[in-house]
């Protein structure tokens, strides 16, 4: 079964769902463009690692204020009545875990000379919100802004701040960043809603190459296809991110009309109370 959705499915951003499309995103992606460029150019899926310590996560779990102990001591008059002093009750915290984050790319290399002539990327939440993930990407970012090598930059994530760009009044939900090598600062950046199809674009090649055009509305129906994501997804909860009230009334008669969401979703998960 296709996605129900014209363009974006907000479902497939849910935490635990979006890495999984993401890793399929990347293999369809390759396997998609591999055909169309041999044997002039190979299209590799690379892997690069972070390392956290969750910085969001432990957000939750630490209280408010910590009291401590009286250190004042008293004197006690003296009895033969054992008395038990009662037992300090624990709380229940969390504490920071260093954990080994993978996320893929692709990489378009000419394969007489092994350029990387593109980069392809495809933003993650440890992207988009302030960290290591982010700060390991904007440097990787930069150095092949400063360089030749063509840069597409996918964000299919509503949550987060965008990458940077300049003279863009542009605010969308989901962004498509094409920068191509030798027409720099200048950039495509392709803008697109909820409702919104997702815009084809064409991969940048070298001069005079034929550039296929990347078709990711196409990958993401046959992904979900394929991954059986309607048997996951329950379209009468809410997704999360939580929508907009706009969106969420449109996404509400979306679904409805198609008879994907046979119950009206509380008001109270509506408020996030």
């Amino acid at each position: 079964m296709p996605s129900p959705f014209p363009g974006m499915n907000p479902y497939l951003e849910h935490p635990e769902v979006w890495p999984g499309i993401h890793h399929w995103l990347i293999i369809e992606l390759a396997r998609s463009l591999s055909p169309q460029l041999r044997p002039k150019y190979r299209v590799g899926v690379e892997v690069r690692m972070y390392e956290t310590i969750g910085e969001e996560s432990l957000l939750v779990g630490i209280p408010d204020l910590t009291v401590k102990g009286s250190q004042v001591t008293t004197k006690q008059p003296m009895t033969n009545v054992a008395v038990a002093e009662a037992p300090t009750q624990p709380q229940t915290v969390q504490v920071p875990v260093p954990e080994t984050i993978k996320q893929g790319y692709l990489e378009v290399r000419e394969v007489a000379t092994k350029e990387v002539v593109t980069a392809i990327e495809i933003l993650s939440p440890i992207n988009k919100r302030s960290g290591e993930g982010r700060k390991q990407y904007e440097s990787k970012r930069n150095k092949v802004l400063g360089s030749f090598t063509h840069l597409v930059e996918i964000d299919l994530l509503r949550k987060g701040q965008p990458m940077p760009v300049y003279h863009s009044n542009i605010e969308t939900h989901y962004r498509i960043l094409v920068s191509r090598g030798d027409r720099r600062p200048q950039a495509d950046l392709y803008g697109f809603n909820l409702p919104d199809l997702i815009p084809s674009f064409p991969l940048p090649l070298k001069s005079g190459d034929t550039e296929p055009l990347v078709d990711l509305q196409l990958l993401l129906s046959n992904i979900y296809d394929q991954a059986s994501y309607d048997l996951l997804i329950d379209y009468n909860e809410e997704p999360l991110p939580q929508l907009s009230e706009d969106d969420r009334v449109w996404v509400n008669t979306w679904l409805t009309e198609r008879e994907l969401r046979t119950r009206r979703v509380s008001q109270s998960r509506h408020s996030g109370t």
